[in-house]
């Protein structure tokens, strides 16, 4: 459980501090006011990553160095500070020199409006779905994630060249291939874990309307190594790698139909059912449900969706709500609320 969170020169806020309980946790205030972002520094705080963009200076408050994310969760004390210069991570005050232990302490699953471009958008948004499961529950594959980002990087690099130098480019094959046989046996794994558990989340919310259905679908469909050897023409007159989990998809169905071609109710159930199956895939694999970080997605939701949706939501989980309004909340629901206010 997350029981208290500090921010220092985070996106709007200069200094903020909240204390949160078992349970529900809803955060109430008009749009503007910082909801989204003290979600968001939950998330960073135990995953090191913003669920919202993948360049942490963009999180750092205007005109400010860097930033700090403080809180405790499970009776640990947890830190981390960023800037473009650094980086520090403590934990229980003691510096962390790797950030194996720290990530030990802590699962989160997101949720978010954003959510549907799972759907509507790139393979990217997908993939990025896959690396944020995978890599809290195999801590070798965030490794292997930031491996197989490195060699992709200086391949392509390399490339770039007027006329590439393959004996160079090629010494980077080992390392991309290394780390990219970890990615796509844990992702399809992942996503074979995944399946049944979605399409059980799925039923409950949408009423059995129609069935979800989901696949892996590696770049390298044969053999990475022989697939990448088979690619360099093309590599070399697109002076890109062409071949490689950068480009695995992730292909999404409603009754055997693209899920592109779904009503946007259909495919906000769709993203929930996914999410759902993730936190409780994470709930299985530790023994003990996530943080769940709910950005005001229930006013995108009927009445009965979102009924479905709070039953979903693992049992003994700790819930943190962002909304703009507390109406929608049911009587049953024993909620701890936080009313943020506009600074005068």
């Amino acid at each position: 459980m997350l029981t208290k969170l500090l921010v220092g020169h985070f996106r709007c806020f200069e200094r903020f501090e909240a204390d949160f309980q078992p349970g529900c946790n809803v955060l109430v205030g008009a749009n503007g006011l910082g909801k989204t972002s003290m979600l968001e520094a939950a998330c960073l705080l135990l995953r090191l990553q913003s669920p919202r963009t993948t360049r942490l200076a963009e999180v750092v408050r205007h005109e400010q160095r860097g930033l700090l994310v403080d809180g405790f969760f499970n009776g640990a004390h947890l830190q981390f500070y960023y800037s473009t210069e650094r980086k520090k991570l403590a934990l229980d005050s003691v510096e962390q020199r790797t950030a194996t232990e720290y990530l030990r302490c802590g699962r989160v699953m997101w949720f978010s409006n954003a959510d549907v471009d799972i759907v509507r958008e790139g393979g990217e948004v997908r993939r990025r779905f896959m690396d944020f499961v995978a890599s809290q529950m195999e801590p070798a594959y965030r490794k292997a994630l930031r491996d197989y980002d490195r060699a992709l990087r200086s391949r392509n690099l390399l490339l770039k060249a007027p006329i590439p130098a393959w004996k160079q480019i090629n010494a980077f094959d080992e390392p991309l291939l290394s780390a990219g046989q970890i990615l796509m046996q844990t992702r399809q794994e992942l996503v074979t874990a995944l399946r049944p558990l979605a399409q059980l989340s799925h039923n409950n919310i949408s009423g059995a309307r129609e069935r979800l259905d989901f696949a892996y679908q590696p770049n390298a469909t044969a053999s990475f190594p022989a697939a990448l050897h088979a690619a360099q023409a093309e590599d070399a007159r697109l002076r890109q790698t062409t071949v490689g989990p950068h480009r695995d998809e992730l292909s999404l169905t409603l009754a055997t139909r693209p899920a592109t071609l779904g009503s946007e109710g259909q495919q906000r159930t769709l993203v929930l059912a996914l999410r759902l199956a993730a936190a409780r895939l994470l709930e299985a694999h530790f023994g003990a449900p996530p943080l769940l970080l709910l950005d005001d997605i229930f006013g995108e939701l009927d009445l009965a969706r979102r009924t479905a949706l709070l039953e979903q939501l693992p049992k003994n989980s700790q819930q943190l709500i962002a909304t703009t309004q507390r109406e929608w909340l049911p009587p049953s629901l024993k909620a701890n609320v936080l009313e943020l206010q506009r600074a005068d």
